[in-house]
């Protein structure tokens, strides 16, 4: 039955398969579980932002688990979604202030908060998000980029992937000076784990070992786990060092005490976003700005790990209309469930590369976000311990520059655009700005040289809208 309704052997892949890869996916993005509830409750910067962390932890998994069973059981792709990163910061630093500064008579009176406001804008975006969908404009745009545009998007997403890892595990630093250099510390427990991780995982996955990506998180779980128990006894010039002292594994990783733990009860954000100030003109550009967000963070997401897959045929992705529909749904559903923009993750990538080809993939993920709230200290163990999953992030990111030999290097029209996504997307943190960077120059570098009828007119209007959206909405934010 699963083979007839998810087609597995049309992909030529195997219900093991399929799960191994759902549970790679998992797992490389299972941080949102822990990162998301401390953004938006403010306990990651040190303030209140009177969002309850239990209850975004739930909505959050909810949420997720939602708009990815759906991208698993109507669109049948093995992509997951959960509240995305760079939306959730935006929530906090931008809409948040921006609301307490509108409605403080409200607030001060008690008839809304900050928080309820943002959540309103947030669930207002999502409904321009089904609307959009509804009517095809997003599925147009996606059929519009060109092939090389589509590879273009697929490398920038690997290596905003393997950066993002380097990052997390701490070996890339932030510098005052350089914006970033290497963290030469190479005895510290984090770097050690996160080392033995990567040539773990990239020696299996040469050797061509199915499942080398969970062996390589499973193998540096089970040295994080050695290591945080024999430091107690080593020698006090040791366990004492300031290289042990200052490490995440001592500071963040706790060896779960318990296997099981009831979820958090979401009354406290459920159903709780202000709807009638959100729809007020102050928020407007914050509607919009969620909405472009998002738009091109799926957008730039699915045809990354579709491409990576194999998935598009005759340059049109298949069911691209209903993929676009699960993060819709998903926004809306989380902005009433209490959590923030719902998209599609580029971790994805980490299933797809185990060999995830079908909706089967995305099914299991959504099942695990579920599971997740069971067994809340297992995978808050293993997904708060940034050095476990980096190394997945990082060879999933090596793999995904194969595609740079699919891109036209010999029409320059075509290669300078892609160009500009590729080091864009990693560069600006965000794959929705080096989208809009390849989208904009795209048309003008295709007229300039006289190539100009071979762009689809939606190219044209969307560097139009990104052009106006960039001067008179993003410049004032």
């Amino acid at each position: 039955m699963l083979d007839k309704f998810f087609k597995l052997s049309e992909h030529n892949t195997t219900i093991r398969t399929e799960l191994l890869a759902g549970l790679t996916t998992f797992l490389t993005m299972a941080y949102i579980i822990f990162v998301q509830p401390a953004v938006l409750s403010g306990e990651m910067f040190g303030f209140s932002t009177g969002m309850d962390f239990g209850s975004v932890t739930t909505a959050t998994c909810l949420a997720a688990a939602l708009a990815t069973l759906i991208m698993g059981l109507y669109a049948r792709y093995p992509i997951a979604q959960a509240p995305g990163m760079g939306e959730n910061f935006f929530f906090v630093f931008s809409v948040i202030p921006a609301a307490a500064v509108a409605f403080a008579v409200q607030i001060d009176a008690g008839e809304t908060s900050a928080w309820q406001v943002a959540l309103g804008v947030v669930f207002l975006a999502g409904v321009l998000f089904l609307l959009l969908t509804l009517f095809g404009v997003r599925e147009m745009l996606l059929e519009a980029i060109s092939p090389s545009m589509r590879n273009g998007i697929a490398i920038g997403i690997g290596l905003f992937i393997a950066f993002i890892g380097l990052q997390n595990t701490g070996l890339v630093l932030k510098d005052p000076g350089t914006a970033v250099k290497l963290n030469p510390k190479f005895a510290s427990p984090d770097l050690i784990v996160f080392f033995f991780g990567l040539l773990v995982t990239a020696g299996l996955h040469a050797r061509r070992v199915r499942g080398s990506i969970i062996w390589g998180i499973l193998a540096s779980t089970v040295l994080a786990v050695m290591l945080r128990l024999a430091m107690p006894y080593l020698p006090e010039v040791v366990s004492q060092s300031k290289l042990v002292t200052e490490s995440m594994l001592m500071t963040r990783f706790s060896i779960a005490g318990s296997l099981v733990s009831a979820p958090p009860s979401m009354t406290p954000t459920m159903l709780k976003m202000d709807l009638v100030h959100a729809l007020s003109w102050s928020m407007a550009p914050f509607i919009l700005i969620f909405l472009f967000m998002d738009l091109f963070d799926t957008l730039g997401t699915l045809i990354g790990v579709s491409e990576q897959a194999g998935l598009v045929k005759d340059n049109k992705l298949p069911r691209a209309n209903r993929a676009l529909m699960s993060d819709a749904v998903g926004t809306v559903a989380g902005a009433a469930l209490g959590t923030s923009t719902v998209t599609s993750f580029i971790e994805s990538a980490a299933g797809v590369e185990q060999g995830g080809r079908t909706g089967l993939t995305a099914v299991t993920t959504g099942l695990l976000f579920i599971a997740a709230l069971l067994f809340y200290p297992i995978i808050e163990m293993v997904g708060s311990y940034p050095p476990i999953t980096a190394p997945a992030l990082v060879v999933v990111g090596s793999m995904m520059m194969r595609n740079v030999m699919k891109i036209d290097w010999s029409n320059y029209a075509e290669s300078m655009p892609t160009f500009l996504i590729i080091i864009g997307i990693p560069m600006t943190y965000s794959i929705a700005d080096g989208l809009a960077l390849g989208f904009i120059a795209y048309p003008i570098i295709k007229l300039t040289a006289g190539q100009g009828r071979e762009v689809k007119w939606l190219m044209y209007v969307m560097a139009i809208v990104l052009v106006a959206y960039f001067l008179l909405i993003r410049m004032e934010i």
